[in-house]
């Protein structure tokens, strides 16, 4: 029996039925760290052999896991531990920062990256006057190459003259050519993904995202950043802490 599994078996006398018992110890050991982001679970085989329970049942357990969006199932290959983003609400930190400080590999996908004129919402958000020019960027957002995310973002051009020469992180290239983003305005809702965003995400179209809507500024207090991101519900998740 694999030695992390020992103390995931069931109890047989519990009033809890056997599936939701395995899918809970499962859950723990995930979150307890047993398994890895992008790690191999063991199959429905393996856990029914050692947890002396029927394939169904696990099959069952696994299912209510994937509901769960702790496991994802990747065609032909198996049930992989779902990296999760818990994003603090009370800091304004990069997609990068955030990545980089819980052990993943963060990533872009370069879709987009011009110079245009400012669109009537752009104006307003960043405070803009008519036909200015700004850089637009759009890419998928990564974390060990499992796209967590699709972002569009809008800067005034006075900050990024040259949209190609932003590599990695936006705010990585903000804060080295002394444009440094000190606070944020972010709307965050839920949506379903249409046929575009479900192809660019891997997910099914109608599954439920998170659309978060940012404004950063300066210390001066002008608006440097509108960014549009959709996110994948069952990857990312927003924390917020709340005093009295």
């Amino acid at each position: 029996m694999p030695a992390r599994l020992r103390d995931f078996h069931p109890d047989a006398a519990s009033d809890t039925p056997l599936y939701m018992q395995v899918a809970n110890r499962l859950s723990d050991g995930i979150t307890g760290g047993d398994w890895r982001a992008n790690e191999a679970l063991p199959s429905e085989r393996v856990l029914s052999d050692a947890l002396s329970i029927s394939r169904v049942t696990a099959r069952k357990a696994i299912d209510l896991l994937c509901d769960r969006g702790m496991l994802t199932r990747r065609r032909g290959s198996g049930t992989y531990i779902t990296p999760k983003l818990e994003q603090p609400l009370s800091r304004l930190t990069s997609f990068s920062e955030e990545l980089r400080q819980r052990g993943f590999t963060a990533g872009s996908r370069w879709l987009q990256r011009e110079i245009g004129i400012a669109a009537p919402l752009e104006v307003l958000a960043l405070g803009l006057s008519p036909n200015m020019p700004v850089a637009r960027l759009k890419r998928l957002r990564t974390a060990d190459d499992v796209v967590m995310a699709i972002e569009t973002s809008t800067i005034p051009a006075a900050y990024i003259p040259d949209p190609q020469h932003v590599t990695d992180s936006l705010y990585g290239y903000l804060e080295a050519h002394g444009t440094v983003p000190m606070r944020a305005l972010q709307h965050i809702r839920a949506i379903n993904a249409n046929a575009e965003q479900a192809k660019l995400a891997d997910i099914a179209p109608g599954t439920a995202m998170l659309h978060i809507t940012r404004v950063s500024y300066l210390d001066s207090g002008a608006a440097v950043e509108l960014t549009h991101s959709w996110c994948r519900s069952d990857y990312y998740e927003f924390v917020a802490e709340s005093r009295r």
